[in-house]
């Protein structure tokens, strides 16, 4: 890999690894809805000049049925399901089952007909994997702070989501230019929530610290993460670019622990290396070169 290779991918595995804290801080003045209606509006205006200079608005329009299911898959469902659950999840943790979307790409896959995605080696990584994230989920849910149950299916269902819609991307909106479909999709979604968001607005002024987390979640997680994610996929490609899922978690546990006082256990660290390590052996091929479970770019 090249220098300027390395640069990207360290500023991807930093730029994806925050989202997780700066909702988590977010959350804690507005409302889910505000959160992603902020988090698209900002991102969309940034992303939909780029793309027009680009000529790929037309493009993506042209299909806007799968770009509208590419959005509601990819965005508008999992980043308020993920905005919820960081209500009650800690960062960190909820950055560790996100980084187990590899794996559930693998069984999508199989799922879409694909027989030839699952061997011995994946599916020991399959498994491997999901017992981390067991390992994370039951230490939670069995501490006498253990948060509700149903924010951790909806991290689940995000995973859901995050490892499919790159396969609608891939398979009807394959031709058409990425920063076109990114751009549409979050101008949709910031429409959609623009109205639920003017009902949830705080009674109160919010603290600095959650409007500037809303802005670092547009700016740098969302426009920024798009430009600098599309040329670290020129530079190395689709397959290692991919990678960055198993950096991130670092980043997310490493911020929550030193700025939101959240708990680093071995049960962390241990379920952190079973779906990591998953992730790995779930997403190999034969000739040992990383599969590209994830054929489009996946928010987060």
């Amino acid at each position: 890999m090249t220098r300027r290779g390395w640069v990207l991918f360290a500023a991807m595995a930093v730029i994806w690894g925050i989202p997780y804290f700066l909702i988590r801080v977010a959350v804690k003045e507005f409302e889910p809805p505000v959160v992603v209606f902020g988090r698209t509006l900002f991102a969309a205006v940034a992303l939909l000049i780029l793309a027009r200079r680009a000529g790929a608005i037309r493009a993506a329009l042209a299909r806007w049925p799968y770009v509208l299911a590419f959005a509601v898959m990819e965005m508008a469902v999992p980043w308020i399901l993920l905005t919820t659950a960081e209500q009650h999840l800690a960062s960190g943790l909820t950055a560790l089952i996100i980084a187990s979307v590899p794996i559930v790409g693998t069984i999508v896959a199989y799922l879409l007909g694909d027989r030839a995605v699952l061997n011995v080696v994946r599916l020991i990584g399959i498994g491997c994997g999901l017992g981390g994230v067991g390992l994370l989920v039951g230490r939670d849910l069995s501490s006498n702070h253990a948060p509700p149950v149903w924010s951790i299916v909806e991290v689940l269902i995000v995973c859901v989501c995050y490892a499919s819609a790159p396969f609608l991307a891939d398979r009807r909106l394959a031709d058409v230019p990425s920063i076109g479909v990114i751009a549409v999709s979050l101008t949709i979604v910031a429409v959609v929530y623009a109205p639920i968001a003017a009902v949830s607005l705080p009674s109160h002024a919010p603290r600095s610290t959650a409007v500037l987390a809303v802005l670092g979640l547009a700016v740098v997680c969302t426009g920024l993460a798009f430009i600098v994610f599309f040329r670290l996929i020129d530079e190395i490609g689709p397959a290692r670019a991919g990678l960055i899922t198993f950096a991130n978690p670092v980043v997310a546990i490493a911020l929550g622990a030193v700025f939101l006082d959240e708990i680093v256990t071995v049960a962390t660290v241990c379920g952190f290396v079973l779906v990591i390590a998953g992730c790995w052996l779930a997403t190999r091929s034969h000739a040992a070169e990383p599969v590209d479970c994830e054929p489009a770019a996946a928010t987060r």
